[in-house]
């Protein structure tokens, strides 16, 4: 093997200063970036007004509410008929929500598919279509539709709807333009139509991820649903707020203890369902 000597390097060095040096621009534009970061977080913190003293300050108080979470006070006598109807509701507008988002979500999916809707002027409409969707965050759909339809669990609905459709939609899509396309050409030369190539060629594949992703969506949903309820939209979330507000904090812990345990149920039955139907089994 033939050695290459310091000179050669030095010669190599000096033809191409790109290769062995990293440019000056570059290395004094990530320094800026990391002083800008560091400066911003300091502004931060100034801004806010977080000091020490703010911090370590309300301690007591957080101790005295923890306290009050433990010690459950004339338990027999709780409104457990109008607790157990929230956290039913809860789960219903979850499930609702998610299971009509996730049928608008198919059809959006597939036309916002670049290999199933090839022009650029549509794909970028329903592209930003659904970004609108997604972008507006749940709570603040729940406030608009609690303006327009009520007080009460529609309201919540509606919002899980149109937030979860954006967001499915793109995730949707996605999984459309990574299909494989020899099934797909094996369905068209057997003459197939259209539809027929979607339904044979393209479902097949995608559905497992559809079906994955909803059940993830209703579970987070469940969760979603108990903030919406704080704002108008009905279910646990309203139960919880009112008991928080008049500071019944061992019932407010309670309610939480239920949220907690109807999310772990509900993963577990997510669990099954994705082995059950798609047939592979979680590591």
């Amino acid at each position: 093997m033939t050695s290459v000597s310091d000179a050669d390097i030095r010669a190599a060095a000096e033809r191409f200063p790109d290769v062995f040096h990293e440019p000056t621009r570059l290395v004094w534009g990530r320094r800026a970036l990391v002083v800008g970061m560091i400066a911003y977080f300091a502004f931060c913190v100034w801004a806010f007004d977080i000091t020490f003293e703010r911090l370590f300050g309300g301690l007591h108080k957080m101790g005295h509410v923890l306290y009050s979470m433990v010690i459950w006070k004339d338990f027999l006598t709780w409104d457990f008929s109008g607790i157990l109807i929230g956290l039913a509701e809860t789960v219903g507008m979850a499930l609702l929500g998610t299971t009509i988002a996730s049928l608008f979500a198919i059809v959006l999916g597939f036309v916002a598919a670049k290999n199933v809707v090839p022009n650029r002027f549509v794909h970028h409409i329903v592209r930003r279509f659904l970004d609108l969707l997604r972008g507006v965050d749940t709570l603040i759909w729940a406030l608009v539709f609690v303006r327009a339809v009520g007080l009460g669990p529609l309201a919540g609905v509606l919002s899980i709807i149109v937030s979860d459709t954006g967001t499915l939609s793109k995730l949707y899509s996605e999984a459309v333009e990574n299909v494989d396309r020899k099934p797909i050409e094996g369905v068209r030369s057997t003459g197939a139509s259209h539809m027929q190539r979607y339904r044979f060629g393209f479902l097949p594949q995608v559905m497992p991820v559809f079906l994955s992703m909803s059940l993830y969506w209703f579970e987070s949903n469940t969760r979603s649903a108990t903030i919406l309820g704080i704002v108008g939209a009905g279910g646990i979330g309203m139960q919880l707020s009112e008991r928080m507000k008049v500071q019944y904090w061992d019932q407010a812990a309670f309610i939480i203890l239920l949220i907690l345990l109807t999310v772990a149920i509900i993963d577990t039955l997510s669990k099954w369902i994705r082995m059950r139907l798609i047939g592979k089994r979680e590591l």
